[in-house]
């Protein structure tokens, strides 16, 4: 079995809400991806979903470094692109390209082995916990509470809100998320995010000020990705566990958070260089002892890697309306995600919707994060309306 050929399509869509956070208030609807097919000799075709702005990256490593290997082989390969990148690092957009062919490596690898990927790699259990995450900033109360209801719907009584700029507004926030999970019929578990918008100290004091009112499960990325000393001077002074992680790129990024007792909550995802590398951060995690938490992607395909983690906990389900261009092979019921028998990562691309939705290029509003870190990030709080820069109205 050999790799002989690579293609892709860039598509864009409405998604079924706007989703924002402290950095990006305003929010965003509309959603890019890059639809990824490796294929081998034997006529099976590994898929995945990738970064548009690296379509050619992904291409030329594929060339380079794939063709005519055995997909079966997916860890020997992630390292031989992990070695090629070694210059500049595996860090930044490599990583995004090094992750789509991984996930599409391990598509590969199962369906030769005519089984879930869940099973190709070694899961006893086809459940996955969940916890609903809004990504809900741009949402207003009702909406708020519309959503962690359809959740709850579903058995749901984990639930993640944004945070970070309007202290009052997030806690009374909190407490209608509190409501809308309450409806499950179990007792929520409360989780915050506030994206790297705050410093140590005025994330100690809004954090406290919450937890003078809600037991707060988690707190999510309360200072820098890479602020071992500001995550650990949080972690120490509230009860909420820090969970951080989700933008660091490879498993070397982990050692200094865990050498210095920064984290107690790890998250990783296919950000962190597909799911090999994110298999290497989640050992490396496990023999400390740590959880982790698998971050959130469209079709929820990362489950399949989440299901062999003994150290995971719960991983982040959006319900955005990104699937708009495939299916997939999965359900969500009493809290888990259930995954399905069909041979791969459960991703189906429909061509039709592909092709009804293809673009030549990414639309500059449909970027992860359009207009990156807000203005007074770690200085000063900007509130949401107030103006992004001096003289704007």
């Amino acid at each position: 079995m050999k790799i002989t050929g690579i293609n892709s399509i860039v598509f864009e869509h409405r998604m079924a809400r706007p989703i924002g956070d402290a950095n990006n208030p305003r929010g965003r609807d509309l959603n890019a991806g890059l639809a990824v097919f490796l294929e081998a000799d034997n006529g099976l075709t590994g898929v995945a979903l990738g970064d548009p702005g690296q379509q050619a990256a992904i291409h030329a490593m594929a060339e380079n470094l794939l063709f005519g290997r055995d997909p079966r082989g997916v860890v020997g390969l992630w390292g031989r692109m992990a070695d090629f990148a070694f210059k500049g690092g595996n860090r930044g957009a490599i990583t995004d390209v090094i992750g789509a062919l991984d996930v599409a490596l391990w598509d590969l690898k199962a369906k030769a082995n005519d089984e879930p990927l869940w099973k190709t790699l070694g899961a006893s259990s086809r459940a996955v916990k969940a916890y609903a995450s809004g990504i809900d900033l741009p949402l207003n109360d009702e909406e708020i509470r519309a959503f962690y209801e359809g959740q709850a719907a579903r058995g749901i009584r984990i639930g993640k809100l944004k945070v970070g700029l309007d202290r009052e507004g997030d806690l009374r926030r909190i407490g209608i998320m509190k409501e809308a999970l309450a409806t499950s019929g179990r007792a929520p578990i409360l989780l915050i995010d506030s994206n790297e918008y705050w410093s140590p100290k005025q994330a100690i004091q809004h954090i406290r000020y919450f937890e003078r009112h809600h037991e707060i499960f988690w707190a999510e990325e309360p200072a820098r990705r890479w602020d071992y000393t500001g995550l650990r001077q949080v972690s120490q002074s509230v009860n909420a566990a820090v969970a951080t992680g989700e933008n660091l790129d490879d498993a070397a990024d982990f050692r200094a958070l865990i050498a210095h007792q920064a984290a107690d909550i790890l998250q990783i995802g296919v950000g962190t260089g597909g799911i090999t590398g994110a298999m290497r951060a989640a050992q490396m995690a496990d023999g400390f002892d740590l959880p982790v938490s698998v971050m959130n992607c469209p079709g929820n395909y990362m489950a399949h890697f989440a299901a062999v983690l003994p150290n995971h906990i719960w991983m982040e389900v959006v319900d955005a309306g990104r699937e708009v261009v495939f299916n997939h092979d999965h359900r969500v019921e009493d809290g888990y995600i259930i995954l399905g028998d069909q041979p791969g990562n459960g991703i189906q691309f429909d061509m039709d919707e592909l092709e009804r939705h293809r673009v030549t290029q990414r639309s500059a509003s449909a970027a992860p994060s359009p207009w990156g870190r807000r203005r007074g990030a770690g200085l000063f709080i900007v509130a949401d309306g107030e103006a992004e820069e001096v003289g704007e109205e």
